[in-house]
């Protein structure tokens, strides 16, 4: 039986735009403040030396935890039914320029 002190899951109706454009991002930089985590979406092509911001997302500490829950349960499902996600072993992180090969 449901706990009655628990809040009722508020229902929310997404509207997606017909005119959402798709930004592909290849490179994620990530930073944080007191209050907010900032991911910047970047796009990086082989042998050039800078790559191009394309989007910035900024929220709470407690959505980008919720985001990384639900990324782990998305990329578990996905491995599930296509197999394993491998990543080269040259594949690095790092803090300043976000994943470099």
């Amino acid at each position: 039986m449901a706990n009655p002190k628990e809040p009722k899951p508020t229902q929310i109706n997404v509207e997606l735009p017909a005119t959402l454009e798709a930004t592909y991002a290849n490179m994620a930089l990530i930073s944080h403040t007191a209050s907010e985590i900032i991911v910047d979406f970047a796009s990086a092509l082989p042998n050039k030396p800078s790559a191009r911001i394309n989007s910035r997302i900024v929220m709470t500490p407690m959505n980008a935890k919720l985001l990384l829950r639900a990324l782990g349960e998305n990329l578990s499902k996905f491995e599930e039914k296509f197999g394993e996600i491998r990543i080269p072993d040259n594949v690095i992180l790092d803090p300043n320029r976000g994943f470099v090969k």
